[in-house]
């Protein structure tokens, strides 16, 4: 089989080189072996590569954390037997995606229905399960809340947007390109702020006078540190990304006199702690919610293994316009 690899971190672009005919991996009890369809190139894969993610590579790895794929094998077990054959999310923490052939946990495939296509079901799990379980689970935002979110032009910020219309909590996005103003709020953005307009409280203030309780933040450094200070009395942040390498600088004096909480949130290690009732129910949401539109994403473009070098400087360059897709293989 083709596989995806990189015997050291550094620059994606630098370091991943395409391998041809190595052996399959086999699966062992309680694992699934899947032919890979496509995977998504995601910033925790281009951070795992460069080695600034959560989770620390055993060289040589095979980045890609998540994809779609069919499984053809089993190690044994119920769970592996009962999904052979049908076409399923692939989680993977493991092996790796950005293979023609890859193996992962049994209870880490989750079938999708077939009017779900290929590159939406490659996107099943990261973005709409993290969008999910942050409003809901986690954060528990009521029809009314306002939720500020920076980076709010991203996939991720978009599938937001439209949950809170659906779920009438609202949203005031944060964006560094002033031309994602009208993007946001033709999909129902209640109100959009440019980054470069000033300083972010100022803005919050003036575009929310009663306060903001609820925050998230994928980046971190300053953009983290100023919507931190955006909040309210009682207010609560989640950061659910560092792709910024800077550090926050926020006073200890702010969170103590406005009892403001600061909690980082990563969908791998809450899924983990979670019952199997608890996933079953959420896959069972990001199906429906996929299928009506609200957590589907939008591509920029698609690349096949042999251009992952391509296709990883495409994901890394700002204003895309949406997700980058490995294509691997047919249905």
């Amino acid at each position: 089989m083709k596989r995806v690899v990189f015997e050291q971190t550094g620059p994606p672009a630098d370091v991943l080189k395409l391998q041809d005919d190595v052996p399959a991996p086999q699966p062992a009890r309680g694992e699934v072996l899947v032919r890979m369809l496509a995977s998504p190139v995601n910033p925790s894969d281009l951070m795992y590569v460069a080695g600034r993610y959560g989770l620390t590579p055993k060289l040589p790895a095979t980045p890609g954390f998540e994809g779609v794929g069919v499984v053809e094998g089993t190690g044994g077990g119920l769970l592996g037997w009962l999904r052979k054959g049908k076409r399923v999310a692939v989680i993977n923490d493991r092996v790796g995606n950005w293979a023609e052939y890859t193996v992962t946990k049994a209870r880490q495939v989750v079938p999708v229905p077939d009017d779900l296509s290929d590159d939406q079901a490659a996107t099943f799990f990261v973005n709409p399960a993290t969008a999910l379980v942050m409003t809901g689970a986690v954060l528990d935002l009521q029809p009314g809340d306002w939720l500020l979110q920076s980076a709010a032009g991203g996939e991720l910020g978009k599938m937001i947007v439209r949950l809170g219309k659906l779920r009438g909590f609202r949203t005031l996005n944060v964006v560094r390109r002033r031309e994602q103003v009208a993007e946001l709020k033709a999909i129902g953005a209640d109100a959009v702020l440019v980054e470069s307009d000033g300083p972010l409280p100022e803005q919050v203030k003036a575009a929310v006078p009663t306060g903001v309780r609820f925050a998230i933040d994928p980046v971190g450094g300053k953009t983290a540190s100023e919507v931190i200070a955006s909040l309210g009395q009682g207010g609560r942040c989640l950061l659910y990304g560092s792709l910024s390498d800077d550090p926050l600088t926020v006073h200890p004096r702010f969170l103590l006199s406005n009892a403001v909480t600061v909690e980082g949130f990563w969908l791998g290690a809450w899924a983990k702690r979670e019952g199997a009732l608890t996933m079953l129910k959420l896959f069972k949401q990001v199906r429906a919610l996929m299928r009506d539109g609200v957590l589907q994403s939008t591509f920029a473009a698609t690349y096949p293994l042999e251009e992952v070098k391509k296709a990883v400087e495409h994901a890394a360059a700002p204003g895309k316009g949406g997700k980058v897709l490995l294509k691997i293989g047919t249905r």
